[in-house]
């Protein structure tokens, strides 16, 4: 999923670069004015604006999803197993103890011989 997610982001993020570079200025309005010849472009003098910001618009919105997504998943991070975490340690394990040894029974075998 996440390797997924960093696809398209970075996918989208070169769209976005190319989309932003192909789009005139609003100068360049100006030279179409006085007659230039730079409004005549592939989609023509007003439907490339329109065309290209809508397009510019929709990859922004994907880059911005991708990015909020990205920075959810490194925030929570999956809770994965791994072979050590399924093996119970050592302190938890019930181990059977000896009783204790009553002193007031064996006084005798307590004494330190002379």
């Amino acid at each position: 999923m996440e390797t997924l997610v960093w696809v398209v982001h970075v996918i989208t993020a070169v769209v976005l670069i190319g989309l932003v570079l192909i789009q005139h200025g609003k100068g360049a309005d100006m030279g179409a004015a006085f007659g230039t010849g730079s409004a005549g472009s592939l989609f023509g003098s007003s439907g490339s604006a329109n065309f290209l910001s809508r397009s510019t618009a929709i990859a922004a919105t994907v880059f911005f999803i991708t990015s909020l997504s990205l920075t959810y998943i490194y925030a929570h991070p999956a809770q994965q197993l791994g072979v050590m975490d399924k093996v119970t340690p050592a302190s938890a394990q019930t181990v059977p103890v000896a009783p204790a040894i009553n002193p007031a029974d064996d006084s005798k075998s307590r004494e330190i011989p002379k």
